[in-house]
């Protein structure tokens, strides 16, 4: 592959792991447009926003983790068990990389700023909390077995309930719990992720949760994370919503076999198809929630 190239910087931005950037705002913006429609207060603009800011910061995160895993050295190709690396491959250059990570923290930040306009100025404070914790996850706090919390805050109690706050300023209690259920089931990603790599992170000093509790917790602590996000959802059929309760149900089955194949694997490179699977749990859970709540306002 030519370096630098467009398919390089593709492979970069990791285009699979968007849908863990979109499925938080799609809640929020679903959750905000049942409640802002009453007054006819919903605005697509900061929606769209909430939405582009999500994808580029998640863009960003994976540079930064691309060339700070490549500058430690944990990305050697003989050990590395996950998705090649576009510096550790030499797909894209690390000067290059370097103006990558800048370039794209500052289109974030100029593509969050508007949102102030809708939010107030405390966007300001979350937009920098964003870019900070970007930078701590990759460099020191994954290495200490706090990358699960962060997930839990950043996928998941940040874009939801701050998508829903731009519309509608004030933040009940049940978006707070859609907020922890997202949060939870993009963690599963990390989970098997982790899991995958747990010998290789072990050898290295990276000790993440999955090294703490060991494989079979592990094991299921990943169906836990499922299970509690939809149990969570009661919460939207006491409200009355209740086909956001009923066709997240889908993404539970799902998730359940990707669990026994998990299971089943245990080890090696194979794990990558769970990967997969789960990036795809998580798209389906975002859809059926975001459906359900709108089919059930009707």
């Amino acid at each position: 592959m030519k370096q630098n190239s467009p398919k390089a910087w593709l492979l970069a931005a990791r285009p699979k792991t968007l849908a863990g950037a979109a499925v938080p705002v799609m809640i929020g913006a679903a959750l905000a447009w049942i409640d802002a429609r009453e007054f006819d207060a919903f605005s697509p603009t900061a929606a769209v926003l909430c939405l582009l800011f999500a994808f580029i910061m998640q863009i960003d995160a994976n540079f930064v983790n691309d060339f700070f895993d490549y500058a430690r050295g944990n990305d050697d190709p003989a050990t590395r068990l996950g998705p090649l690396r576009a510096c550790t491959q030499g797909w894209v250059s690390t000067d290059a990389m370097k103006h990558a990570i800048a370039a794209t923290t500052v289109l974030a930040c100029m593509v969050g700023l508007p949102l102030v306009v809708y939010g107030g100025l405390e966007m300001l404070l979350v937009g920098a909390l964003c870019v900070v914790f970007c930078f701590l996850y990759t460099t020191h706090l994954s290495y200490v077995g706090m990358g699960d919390v962060l997930v839990l805050v950043f996928f998941g109690l940040v874009p939801v309930t701050c998508t829903y706050y731009v519309q509608l300023h004030t933040c009940p209690l049940t978006v707070v719990i859609a907020s922890l259920a997202c949060g939870l089931v993009i963690d599963a990603l990390l989970i098997v992720n982790n899991y995958r790599d747990r010998d290789v992170d072990r050898r290295d000093g990276k000790r993440t949760l999955v090294v703490y509790i060991g494989a079979k917790a592990s094991e299921w602590l990943y169906l836990a994370v499922g299970v509690v996000a939809v149990l969570a959802g009661l919460r939207f059929w006491a409200d009355g919503y209740v086909l956001a309760f009923v066709l997240p149900l889908i993404y539970l089955t799902l998730h359940f076999f990707t669990w026994l194949k998990l299971r089943r694997i245990r080890q090696g490179r194979q794990l990558n198809e769970c990967l997969g699977e789960t990036a795809r749990n998580i798209f389906i859970y975002g859809l059926t929630v975001s459906l359900g709540l709108l089919l059930s306002c009707h």
